[in-house]
């Protein structure tokens, strides 16, 4: 059995598996976005939470945040090629859930 630290399925968990996590993933993989239409199209996320999982993402190397010099500055974020790497498993989540979790 491989220890949890070399197994690549808990290394790409504790990666994805934060609430909210995904769903940003998802989101980004439609193409840019600002930090405000994410929010938007999250409902129900805070702006800390938006935050700290676009930081952690980044940190990570899923996601770039790329500043504009503008008044006011623009920031769009956007998936890395390591982050679109992550997209079908995002699209093999929703074929499951379309499949198999049909709402009642």
């Amino acid at each position: 059995m491989i220890p949890n630290d070399a197994c690549p399925v808990c290394r790409t968990a504790e990666i994805v598996c934060g609430k909210w996590t995904l769903l940003v993933i998802r989101d980004l993989a439609e193409g840019r976005s600002r930090f405000g239409e994410l929010e938007r199209s999250l409902q129900g996320i805070s702006p800390r939470t938006l935050s700290l999982r676009l930081r952690a993402l980044e940190e990570a190397g899923i996601v770039e945040r790329q500043t504009f010099p503008e008044v006011p500055p623009r920031v769009e974020y956007a998936l890395t090629p390591k982050g679109q790497a992550l997209v079908p498993l995002i699209e093999d989540m929703r074929t499951y859930g379309q499949e198999w979790l049909v709402a009642a």
